[in-house]
């Protein structure tokens, strides 16, 4: 029942734009706020310099400066618990550190949601209500200001909180998909699975998480930005050879949940379909370097693999979304000729890009493995997630950041999905 409700509750809430920002077309606004990628538009969005909390066990404040006044919704969402609040973009300029929990809250998050909207996700320590929420206007020298006030409750009294009315029925839109570009969107081409109306391949390429989800980070680094990096400098080569249509999930630091990616694929009819992540390893666990491919099953080839599907797949829930897999016909499709046809592809695409990038690039003892992603469940697009390394490892890290190593593993990348891609067409036209 409450996860029933939560899923009412921030399918109403999820984009701001309609109910609280008054962006108009605010689709066409650069989301940018990584500081490799600055966003002359940046400028025009309110800016928070500071954030803190105060309290303890019972009540807790949370503080959030502004340079001025700005709307925000709230909800509360159970297993686990959390504070979701919701605000037009934002630039945020925290201090390093910012997001560290004191009284109810273990920790907070914040970052870009969707195109014109941020989000504030409050990890609780227990069931908790907002007892208060407000914005104070600039004044005597301080800066604007958000507070949100919350006290300890019973796990009764949290379920019966009351669902707000009125929310907008809205969801957070696939930044790689202007309305133009989907109402463009080819019919399958029968001949030739994967193909653009142009006859080109479609490659459709995910940086993973972004946004307020900042995946794993080390020494500074987030995994949004580096896999992003990396996506970019794969599209550019991809496109540079002329063979593709390529479309990535997410071009900028934007958060896309994690149906709608494989729903990129499937409905640009794609030939296939690249995640790109990189992962981390507890320090308890011990040290691992190199990267991984992964492509799908029900049961995963190891405890790591099955440790990192359920990583990955809470991405929504971090970015404080109760967004439950969506009932399709998957699961009648599993047993079906096109799912097992599907994983015969994934699985090629995975053995040749091994041997493709273990010339350049250093990979794991155990480079292929497989786990139930979230992202690869699409039942008729090849698909596969590398892990291009670990940022908890130093030298991976080192690798990481270089554009050096970048343009040799994006390199060897592109030399599978021409091999791959050559031969499936070939393949596709001959039995026409």
């Amino acid at each position: 029942m409450a996860s029933r409700t939560n899923q009412r509750v921030l399918l109403g809430f999820a984009l701001l734009c309609a109910a609280v920002v008054p962006c108009g077309d605010s689709s066409r606004l650069n989301a940018a706020e990584s500081p490799s990628q600055p966003s002359v538009a940046t400028a025009n969005f309110p800016v928070a310099t500071a954030a803190r909390l105060a309290g303890d066990s019972k009540q807790t404040r949370f503080i959030l400066d502004l340079d001025q006044t700005v709307s925000f919704r709230t909800a509360t969402l159970a297993d686990p618990y959390r504070v979701v609040v919701d605000i037009p973009q934002v630039n945020f300029q925290l201090a390093p550190g910012s997001g560290a929990g004191r009284g109810l809250v273990k920790a907070f998050r914040y970052g870009l949601v969707m195109p014109g909207g941020s989000r504030i996700v409050f990890d609780l320590t227990g069931p908790a209500k907002i007892a208060n929420s407000y914005v104070l206007e600039a004044a005597n020298g301080q800066p604007a200001r958000l507070v949100l006030e919350l006290e300890e409750v019973d796990r009764a009294t949290f379920v019966q909180t009351p669902v707000p009315e009125n929310r907008p029925e809205l969801r957070p839109a696939i930044a790689a998909l202007p309305p133009a570009a989907v109402s463009a969107v080819p019919e399958p081409a029968p001949q030739k699975p994967g193909t653009a109306s142009n006859g080109r391949p479609v490659v459709v390429i995910d940086p993973g998480h972004g946004g307020i989800d900042n995946g794993t980070q080390s020494s500074g680094e987030s995994e949004k930005n580096l896999v992003l990096a990396f996506g970019l400098a794969l599209r550019d080569r991809l496109e540079k050879s002329g063979k593709y249509r390529v479309v990535m999930t997410r071009d900028d630091d934007t958060f896309i949940p994690l149906n709608d990616r494989p729903k990129v694929a499937r409905n640009l009819n794609a030939a296939l379909f690249v995640s790109i992540h990189a992962d981390a390893l507890p320090k308890a666990e011990g040290d691992a370097q190199g990267a991984t491919i992964y492509t799908l099953s029900d049961k995963a080839s190891d405890a790591e693999a099955q440790r990192l599907a359920d990583a990955e797949n809470r991405a929504d829930a971090i970015a404080g979304f109760n967004l439950a897999e969506e009932p399709t016909d998957v699961a009648d499709i599993l047993i079906d000729l096109t799912q097992r046809e599907t994983r015969t592809f994934s699985n090629r695409f995975a053995h040749l890009l091994m041997g493709e990038m273990k010339s350049t690039v250093r990979m794991h003892k155990h480079p292929l493995k497989s786990a139930g992603f979230r992202v690869l469940k699409a039942p008729d697009v090849p698909s596969v997630l590398v892990e291009i390394g670990y940022v908890s490892n130093k030298g991976d890290l080192e690798h990481l950041v270089s554009e050096g190593w970048r343009s040799k593993a994006v390199g060897s990348m592109a030399q599978a999905i021409d091999t791959f891609l050559a031969k499936r067409m070939a393949t596709a036209g001959a039995g026409n």
